[in-house]
């Protein structure tokens, strides 16, 4: 069973040659691999669940910023060593949409700026991961330090 989750047939497709790699630094060659996969599904599902897991460690070890837009809230998350620090901005008049607006017209007056910090209670990715399954995506971390510049 995968720590984060199973890559679907396309997300294994994109990193067929990443898989390919990952198969021979396992010391499994093409061969190999086609006859796990016609004799033993379940090592092939295990060798695919693993594979899943370092493709998902490599990219949330990497990342340093999650964002969320909806039309009511903005968020952005900056994930540090040891914890989170979140800077969102909520609207305070209903008609706003933050998708369709650009932050650096905002006022206090259409929003209210939130800053806070969490420590992990798991580990850091995979707190990451389960924000990226509930819709926050990964960033380059401008959205945080546009908002973070708005709290000063």
């Amino acid at each position: 069973m995968p720590k984060y989750r199973i890559l679907t047939s396309d997300e294994l497709k994109e990193l067929e040659d990443d898989f390919v790699k990952y198969l021979v630094v396992n010391g499994i060659t093409a061969d190999e691999w086609e006859q796990i996969k016609l004799d033993d599904a379940d090592k092939a599902g295990k060798i695919i669940d693993l594979f899943s897991d370092v493709v998902f460690e490599k990219i949330l070890r990497q990342a340093m910023f999650l964002d969320k837009v909806d039309p009511g809230v903005i968020q952005s998350i900056q994930c540090l060593k040891d914890k989170m620090i979140l800077v969102a901005a909520k609207r305070k008049d209903v008609n706003t949409d933050l998708t369709k607006v650009d932050l650096k017209e905002l006022t206090t007056e259409e929003v209210e700026l939130v800053k806070g910090e969490k420590e992990y209670s798991k580990t850091r990715e995979m707190e990451m991961f389960k924000l990226i399954e509930s819709g926050y995506e990964i960033s380059d971390g401008s959205l945080f330090k546009g908002l973070i510049l708005a709290t000063v």
